[in-house]
């Protein structure tokens, strides 16, 4: 299973995401361009001490990536996903696909998609935060796949 973030805007999301990656042995595709370098001292501050855990590739577009992620069910987190994420059978090989904060992804990614989850929140709330919703996901999809029983 992998964590893909399309285009993302804001480095504490992505350090934020590569802790996440490397506390639950998850790993990370940035599809860029990033709305910042991505070198940015704000990524490495949030990833702190973590980074070395973090399995992660940077890609440098959406054609990048699929290049080598073809064979791989892509699941979209979206708020305009149809399944909630706890009714979804999550799978070793999938990648949960998350837009950019302050876009999503275009229409053409949305179609390519598998399946378009959603985190179900109260009437007016608009969406959350990127990398808590992706600790959230990754949590139940490790949580289905039993990875929890290694420690």
């Amino acid at each position: 299973m992998r964590i893909a973030l399309y285009h993302p805007d804001i480095p504490q999301n992505v350090g934020a995401v590569l802790r996440i990656s490397a506390c639950f042995g998850v790993g990370v595709d940035i599809i860029g361009p990033c709305g910042f370098p991505f070198d940015d001292a704000r990524v490495r501050r949030v990833a702190m001490d973590y980074i070395h855990l973090a399995d992660y590739s940077y890609h440098s577009s959406w054609e990048a990536f699929l290049s080598q992620h073809d064979q791989n069910r892509l699941v979209l987190m979206t708020t305009k996903g149809s399944v909630a994420y706890t009714q979804w059978q999550f799978g070793a090989g999938d990648i949960l696909l998350f837009g950019r904060e302050s876009a999503g992804v275009p229409q053409d990614i949305h179609a390519m998609c598998d399946a378009k989850i959603r985190i179900p929140m109260r009437e007016g709330a608009r969406s959350l935060n990127l990398a808590v919703s992706a600790g959230i996901v990754v949590s139940e999809a490790l949580r289905q796949m039993d990875a929890g029983k290694k420690n």
